[in-house]
């Protein structure tokens, strides 16, 4: 089980990182198009379409390394002091009813529209735009399996620490083959 954990939890910390850089590709590029536009007066839609894809791209993929890093929002009203037991039952419901049947049902509900699209290889409606529309619309798919396997890792570390089986909660990310003990957003602030 451990393994498994570790593989997810490695899996999108690895994807987290490559989507900073995407993050920074993003920048450049929207930096080239308005030099391109307001200087040269050159406008590019290929460009512009790059830079949609790129934003959709960052928050679709790296959904999952938010979660790794318990980034997400929520309403810290109760959760935000609440003790750590409390906080894995929560979670444990919040994964349960909420996060991996909206995983599956974003799976499933999009199948027919991905499928459609590749079928197709559907492109841009611009003329000069990007012809990925199929691949784009395919992120949809990593979105929900890399949201469906963190919030199992999530589940199953809850579940851990419920049973007495973990003294940490919420329980360290598993990065490089074994459990972080002294994680960051884990400190007390002195």
């Amino acid at each position: 089980m451990q393994r498994f954990l570790c593989l997810v939890d490695r899996i999108n910390e690895r994807i987290g990182h490559a989507m900073a850089w995407v993050a920074l590709a993003m920048v450049l590029v929207q930096f080239l198009v308005v030099v391109m536009r307001y200087v040269f007066a050159i406008g590019n839609i290929a460009l512009q379409e790059s830079i949609w894809y790129m934003h959709g791209i960052i928050f679709m993929v790296g959904a999952g390394y938010t979660l790794l890093h318990d980034g997400h929002v929520r309403v810290d009203v109760i959760y935000g002091d609440a003790r750590p037991r409390y906080k894995a039952l929560v979670d444990i419901f919040g994964a349960v009813v909420f996060l991996l049947p909206v995983s599956v049902a974003t799976l499933w509900l999009s199948w027919d529209y991905v499928i459609n699209s590749w079928k197709v290889w559907e492109g841009s409606t611009e003329v000069s735009g990007l012809p990925l529309i199929w691949a784009y619309k395919t992120v949809i798919w990593v979105f929900a399996v890399l949201m469906f396997l963190q919030g199992l890792s999530m589940l199953i570390k809850a579940v851990t620490f419920a049973a007495g089986r973990e003294t940490n909660y919420p329980v360290p990310p598993c990065i490089d083959g074994r459990p972080e003990r002294d994680p960051e957003h884990l400190r007390e602030e002195v």
